[in-house]
């Protein structure tokens, strides 16, 4: 079947659905997303919003605090215009009825938190589950919207690219890559649709599902990477990894995140015999930068063997924790751990890729008609370490200027006919009637796990340069089974989602080996010392013609 709209967004977290609702107004939304609406790391963000909103506070402040956790790799230009725009970016969720928590006067109407990195309180929050609530009230919005249409159960496999030359008589003066769409399949019915549009727009989150340890939901594959990659985008930056310092460490607890706002509100990190240690790693103790809290647990955890460490907030009263903190209280106390008596036991897990699809500061990527918001974009905000809470932000505002852009073009983008539109690549993926999924899905589910396995242990929290390179030589035996072995298995969303893995796999590899330095959530015990005459700069990668070109589809 094929579709046909004005926009096709891809992802329906944040970034993708504030950008659908206000682009809206200029044309027709199709927004596809591989599982449920709500399955998003939005809806899973409990911190909150990082603004300047306080009367202490300033925009400079936040400036500042943001370019020193990004490590001298943060972009000065996108840096400015994201935090100046944060404030009117937060009133408009809160008009539109995000239930954020109140503050106590007209003077200061959102109660602020503060987290790790930032000199002030300015976390805008809704309790301890702000993403959810941002997340439900979107879609209300989005699904209230006659020009948006929301596709559940659908996952992108590769854009559509035409190549045009620009010529001047005889000569050419440029080739120019220009999207004009995406192949979908819709897992449910097992169908390959065509999606035409204007402008694409790749919305996916992150890639945290690489990594055996995360606190990213199983959406996050690192899809938009991989599909952007494929077309030839220029990614960059994706050695730097984000590690959160405080995943919940238990049995039973998959992917539960412990916010960093408990640490905001005076909870002390200690080791199994009740000591506390951040003070020496750093002055701002408990409230240092993601990465140097992350790598001092895991440093903590390699000195006395322990599986873990523990998140102390017990000294505060146990009323104000339970309203502060109501879901962490309730999810913790379903597993025995009661957080106003009881240390909770945390260990790092992958959070947050600071890396992504090289975009401008109107999201727009190497490709035209191609934007990035979000996760999987880099934009330059986060350099080598996202400040806390900057996310949610940084999408929000993105998403307001790839809106005003693509609605000042679609004017013009409308005088050209979609179907006019000279071949493109990749042709269409034909789908396997065959049934050898059951048996072969062993050859899936075995890959899955060795390079989760593989990036956790080879390329996590502490790297080395032997390290990275068996990383890379099991990676490319990896990605050489997968691409010879399983052309003939049926299209299905599993096989789709470990060739991304792989690749996204392969490429934070690349980039890690290029960096010879440490610096930011790039730790290297081989080039301990930052390196600025050669390394203040982006690490950028981009396919080669001569790469072999593996959309994922099946014979």
């Amino acid at each position: 079947m094929e579709y046909q709209f004005d926009l096709l967004v891809v992802g329906s977290g944040i970034a993708g659905l504030t950008f659908a609702l206000k682009a809206a107004a200029s044309g027709t939304v199709a927004i596809v997303t591989k599982k449920d609406k709500l399955e998003t790391s939005t809806n899973y963000a409990q911190g909150g919003i990082a603004s300047v909103l306080g009367p202490d506070d300033s925009f400079q402040l936040h400036i500042e605090d943001t370019l020193n956790a990004g490590d001298g790799l943060c972009h000065q230009d996108v840096v400015d215009m994201v935090v100046h725009n944060g404030p009117d970016r937060v009133r408009e969720l809160a008009n539109l009825g995000v239930p954020f928590d109140h503050g106590s006067s007209q003077m200061a109407p959102f109660d602020l938190g503060r987290e790790g990195g930032h000199t002030r309180n300015r976390i805008v929050h809704a309790h301890d589950m702000t993403g959810q609530a941002v997340e439900q009230v979107l879609v209300a919005a989005a699904e209230a919207n006659p020009n948006i249409h929301i596709f559940e159960n659908h996952l992108v496999l590769d854009l559509i690219i035409q190549h045009r030359s620009l010529k001047a008589g005889t000569v050419t003066l440029q080739h120019e890559d220009v999207c004009r769409g995406a192949y979908v399949l819709d897992s449910q019915h097992e169908e390959v649709h065509t999606f035409l549009a204007q402008a694409v727009l790749l919305c996916t989150g992150g890639a945290g599902k690489v990594y055996l340890y995360t606190s990213n939901p199983d959406v996050a594959a690192g899809d938009g990477l991989a599909i952007a990659y494929r077309a030839g985008a220029r990614l960059a930056n994706l050695e730097f990894v984000q590690f959160h310092p405080t995943c919940l460490y238990h049995p039973q607890a998959k992917n539960f995140l412990i916010s960093e706002a408990v640490r905001g509100e005076g909870g002390r990190l200690i080791d199994r015999r009740g000591r506390a240690f951040m003070e020496h790693y750093h002055p701002l103790k408990d409230l240092a930068f993601r990465d140097v809290v992350a790598r001092a647990i895991d440093t903590e955890m390699k000195k006395s063997g322990d599986d873990c460490v523990f998140l102390d907030i017990s000294h505060r009263d146990a009323e104000f924790i339970q309203q502060r903190f109501p879901n962490i209280y309730q999810k913790c106390l379903s597993l025995g751990i009661d957080i106003t008596r009881d240390p909770i036991p945390v260990v790092p897990a992958a959070h947050y890729l600071c890396g992504g699809i090289l975009t401008d500061l109107q999201g727009r990527t190497s490709i035209e008609n191609l934007y990035a918001i979000g996760e999987c974009a880099c934009t330059g905000l986060h350099g080598a370490n996202r400040l806390a809470s900057n996310s949610l932000l940084e999408a929000m505002v993105f998403a307001h200027e790839a809106s005003l852009h693509c609605s000042s073009n679609m004017e013009s983008w409308r005088r050209r006919s979609l179907r006019e539109i000279p071949p493109c690549f990749p042709t269409p993926p034909k789908q396997s009637s065959g049934s050898g999924l059951q048996s072969e899905m062993v050859l899936i589910t075995h890959n899955w796990d060795i390079i989760r396995r593989l990036m956790w242990n080879y390329v996590g929290i502490v790297r080395t340069d032997k390290r990275l390179a068996l990383a890379q030589n099991h990676i490319a035996q990896i990605s050489l089974e997968i691409r010879e072995h399983m052309p003939n298995i049926p299209l299905n969303s599993d096989l789709v989602e470990l060739q991304n893995l792989a690749l996204v796999a392969e490429l934070i590899i690349r980039c890690a080996i290029q960096r010879k330095e440490s610096r930011g959530l790039h730790y290297n015990l081989d080039h301990p010392q930052k390196d600025d005459p050669n390394w203040q700069r982006d690490t950028v990668v981009v396919k080669h013609q001569t790469e072999e070109f593996f959309c994922a589809s099946s014979k």
